[in-house]
């Protein structure tokens, strides 16, 4: 896709979005599946159905993916989306990798130790780019990519989270 055709692509949506704020509001949706035979849940992707287990820190064996790398997987390709629509935009040619990276005490998950935290320290975005682009327009990539990042600028800003259960009759 080249700029033009991005920009013909979203100058629609910017407009709608400008003239109804309203209909920018979109909730996106995610659902898993508790697995009944192990410590599992199923959750179904756009293209796939993806199991999650437990991390080989914590007992898993490895085989199953793990909710913390898929946090940093879905930071890697929302950060590499971005990026990408934003070198488009600016007409800067870029390829290159992502990497994410993050700290975890696994005491803190597993409860050995109550005043270690839960979750992740620190995390890291790198991106290695291959681009004939200059320094400033490098920077002007970065910035912009991590304005408008949806993961990265959800972890920085922590939103409000709420849980809620429902019950009905006897597990399976």
């Amino acid at each position: 896709m080249d700029a033009s055709t991005l920009r013909n692509t979203q100058a629609p949506l910017k407009q709608r979005y400008r003239d109804d704020p309203g209909a920018a509001l979109v909730t996106l949706h995610a659902d898993g599946e508790l697995d009944g035979s192990g410590v599992a849940c199923k959750v179904r992707t756009s293209t796939a159905l993806a199991e999650a287990g437990l991390h080989p820190a914590t007992g898993g064996d490895g085989t199953q993916l793990c909710s913390g790398d898929m946090l940093l997987e879905a930071l890697v390709a929302c950060a590499g989306v971005t990026l990408r629509a934003v070198a488009t935009s600016l007409g800067v040619e870029a390829s290159g990798t992502v990497h994410a990276e993050g700290d975890l005490d696994f005491r803190g998950t597993l409860g050995v130790d109550k005043q270690a935290p839960v979750g992740f320290r620190d995390v890291r975005l790198r991106f290695d780019l291959v681009t004939d682009a200059d320094d400033e327009q490098v920077a002007a990539l970065v910035k912009l990519t991590e304005r408008y990042c949806v993961v990265l600028q959800t972890l920085r800003s922590s939103p409000a989270t709420a849980v809620e259960v429902t019950t009905t009759g006897t597990p399976r």
